[in-house]
């Protein structure tokens, strides 16, 4: 669940794979896309909308990605999914089959980082993941 940066709205990610706006304090459900185009989101954690579509390989299924994190700076996402991976993305990320720019794998025995980033840039991931 995220709110909007006003507080006036908050974005939820059904089990049915909807994300779903509602006004706060109301609760009535918004449904013109221009208006939620228009929201400015204090977080963002959803795996579903135009901003992420991205993040989707070109074989996943829809409970393949499991977790999404905007950083505080608002311009990385990361992600994690199935098979122990946590990807970072640019954000938004609205064209498909974007390219991650991190990986790393976890598992009990091995853990691998791949990455062109800095370590700042690992740091800003690590943080917006509660590590």
């Amino acid at each position: 669940m995220d709110f909007s940066a006003d507080s006036s709205y908050l974005q939820v990610s059904t089990g049915s794979y909807k994300r779903q706006v509602y006004e706060v304090p109301s609760g009535k459900q918004l449904v013109d896309q221009a208006v939620i185009d228009r929201i400015t989101w204090a977080t963002w954690t959803s795996v579903l909308g135009d901003e992420v579509i991205g993040i989707w390989s070109r074989h996943a299924e829809k409970a393949d990605v499991n977790c999404a994190c905007v950083s505080h700076s608002g311009i990385n996402l990361v992600t994690g999914d199935d098979f122990g991976m946590v990807k970072l993305f640019d954000f938004p990320c609205p064209e498909k089959f974007v390219r991650t720019s991190f990986c790393m794998v976890t598992s009990a025995v091995d853990i691998r980082i791949l990455s062109r980033f800095s370590r700042r840039h690992m740091m800003e991931i690590f943080s917006s993941l509660n590590l």
